[in-house]
């Protein structure tokens, strides 16, 4: 646990630590600061608004194992929604959230937290949710990164889970980071494995190290709860099944613990465009072997003919071929379409990272030992230039019929 106090011979009372404190826990007396234990959440505000040192924050259990392991019980998921609406990656989490709770004898729960969005909780529990935790407050409408990691650490502490699951989306990666450092946890970001050690009862955490050239697994034994962010489309969506029953528990937010230094003011969406490749079904990606910007006409003139998107590798986006918000791989998305093209794309893990979930994967390269033919379901030996026109015919040819 943490502890603030201050450090009096140091104090000169000026009151600047008062001024900053964004919920009014510390007063004047006798020209000395006083904080209100109760009302501190230990923000570190005041302590870097200080400029004569006289305020401390101590951490005495920083860095030790936690003292009684099996306390903590379940497999959570962060319920991340936007504007009331779910985000699929939820559901992704949640299959595989069942999973590991089958491993470990357990309940899956979710932290679903926001403002007006109890009429959602029960679609968690279709899709795999044995309890959902409900945090509403207006505080709550809009993330905020200070505000839901109080939530959750209130909630963390109540019922002791032993894993957290969250999206290694702009959200996840933000408050889970801030979660772990609050309780002293370990943290895996971009997963893309996960399972359970059957002999020790941990959670082994795969995710790509060394700029994707070896797949790390990575374990956190001494410290719960054990927490990993996964990337969205590396895992299949859980099943819906209206037939589950669940337990919806609401759960209060401390308003006092409301940061009051920032207020959310509007969201504004990129003016540009991109392509949202993420959700496709179908992708037709080029990478080197493409040639040149001017040969990705093809794949767009094929992409459209199957009513799927354009993707791309590193070293064609490096090259300037195509936009960023085109690029499948360890730096760029992961995608899990039904069908996933891949031209004149060598495989090398960074890309394969980022698309080796899909369902059926084809692949064109004149190297007839490529990595990428490792992973196709189907590969064409030969010369993209050729194969994809052929591929363009015949599919317009299909479509007429």
């Amino acid at each position: 646990m943490a502890n603030i106090r201050v450090i009096t011979d140091k104090c000169v009372g000026c009151s600047v630590c008062m001024r900053g404190c964004p919920v009014q826990a510390i007063k004047m007396v006798d020209r000395k600061a006083v904080i209100d234990l109760d009302v501190c959440t230990l923000c570190g505000a005041c302590v870097s608004a200080c400029k004569f040192e006289a305020i401390a924050i101590e951490r005495a259990n920083a860095g030790t194992p936690a003292k009684d392991l099996e306390a903590y019980k379940g497999v959570w998921v962060f319920g991340e929604q936007r504007n009331g609406e779910i985000v699929s990656v939820v559901f992704e989490l949640l299959g595989k959230a069942r999973e590991l709770a089958a491993d470990r004898n357990t309940y899956v729960g979710v932290m679903f937290i926001g403002d007006g969005i109890k009429d959602k909780a029960q679609e968690l529990i279709y899709r795999g949710a044995d309890k959902v935790f409900v945090v509403e407050d207006e505080a709550l409408k809009h993330y905020t990164t200070e505000n839901y990691t109080a939530a959750v650490t209130d909630l963390v502490g109540k019922y002791k889970p032993e894993i957290i699951l969250a999206g290694a989306t702009t959200t996840g990666r933000s408050l889970v980071s801030r979660i772990a450092i609050s309780l002293y946890a370990g943290l895996t970001a971009d997963c893309t494995q996960l399972h359970i050690d059957k002999e020790k009862g941990i959670l082994v955490q795969t995710r790509p190290a060394f700029g994707g050239n070896i797949m790390a697994q990575i374990i956190s034994p001494n410290y719960r709860p054990q927490m990993a962010t996964v990337r969205h489309k590396v895992m299949p969506e859980a099943p819906r099944d209206e037939s589950r029953k669940g337990e919806i528990i609401d759960e209060p937010f401390d308003t006092a613990k409301t940061d009051r230094r920032m207020k959310f003011l509007d969201f504004v969406k990129e003016a540009i465009a991109t392509v949202n490749i993420s959700e496709a079904d179908i992708i037709v990606s080029g990478g080197r072997g493409m040639g040149g910007p001017e040969n990705f006409k093809l794949l767009e003139e094929l992409a459209d003919a199957m009513g799927g998107a354009v993707g791309a590798s590193r070293a064609a986006i490096d090259a300037g071929w195509l936009p960023y918000s085109h690029q499948v791989g360890q730096t760029g998305r992961t995608v899990c379409p039904k069908i996933y093209i891949a031209c004149g794309i060598s495989g090398q893990i960074q890309h394969l990272v980022g698309m080796q979930s899909s369902d059926t994967i084809i692949a064109i390269n004149k190297d007839p030992d490529a990595p990428i033919f490792k992973v196709a379901d189907y590969g064409i030996v030969g010369d993209v230039m050729k194969v994809i026109p052929l591929l363009i015919r015949e599919i317009k040819k299909v479509k007429s019929a």
